[in-house]
């Protein structure tokens, strides 16, 4: 009993000793406070907080900071792992005080950082930091072609576009006419542009009313590819007319 006593002892005065040990550390460093700001294809940021989800559409751009401070008597650590929801290990980790990610792939992520600070001397003196992850979540991809415009100058569907576009990481299109000529061409950049795709013109002068023949080639952050061949007829004589209710 007197045995048992003594080594129940010895754990409390361990225990004690490593709590102290804690405090001491506590009061010497502050806890990192973690941050993201992730940035859409519009350029538009958002910034966000220990925990907190961003729902959007690739491409997506994020940057993590852990704002971990360094401390003379310590050295710190910083671990940053991602993970795809619902899988128990992480595809991706680094150890960084900044990490920068481009959310290419359609699904839900978790971006998760731990940090230590050991003290140069006392390896007793050791305080870890686990913080509630960061959930990216990317939708599917989505894209529709419309069959008709009318680039008649009245403002609207002058321009022939996609539309409904969501996640498409790489994309491309051109505009034939019924001899095959490529009469224009546009990318990615230019394909949720209002003013962009084709304005019913081949080197500056409007091409004849008539159909017309488009060819999209994309691919989606879920891997779908969109391989699109079909009419697009030209009304420029249409106008659209609006009545007031």
């Amino acid at each position: 009993m007197k045995k048992q006593i003594y080594i129940t002892l010895i754990a409390l005065l361990a225990l004690f000793a490593i709590q102290t040990h804690t405090l001491q550390a506590q009061s010497l460093v502050e806890a990192p406070i973690p941050e993201a700001v992730v940035t859409d294809k519009n350029g538009e940021e958002t910034w966000l907080s220990e925990g907190e989800t961003y729902t959007g559409e690739a491409p997506l751009k994020a940057r993590f900071l852990a704002n971990a401070d360094e401390y003379d008597d310590y050295t710190c650590v910083c671990t940053w792992r991602i993970t795809r929801d619902e899988e128990p290990a992480p595809f991706l980790t680094r150890y960084d005080k900044e990490l920068d990610y481009d959310f290419n792939e359609a699904g839900s992520f978790m971006v998760q950082l731990y940090v230590t600070y050991s003290h140069k001397t006392n390896d007793k003196l050791i305080l870890e930091y686990e913080y509630e992850p960061f959930q990216i979540v990317i939708s599917e991809s989505s894209l529709k072609v419309p069959n008709a415009f009318s680039p008649n100058g009245d403002g609207i569907n002058d321009y022939f576009n996609v539309f409904e576009v969501k996640s498409i990481i790489s994309f491309s299109a051109a505009i034939y006419n019924r001899w095959g000529q490529q009469l224009h061409k546009w990318g990615i950049d230019q394909m949720e542009c209002e003013s962009c795709g084709w304005d019913g013109t081949y080197k500056g002068s409007p091409v004849k009313d008539g159909v017309y023949y488009v060819v999209v080639q994309a691919r989606g952050a879920d891997g779908i590819n969109y391989n699109i061949r079909q009419a697009v007829n030209l009304l420029r004589g249409y106008i659209e007319e609006t009545t007031n209710p």
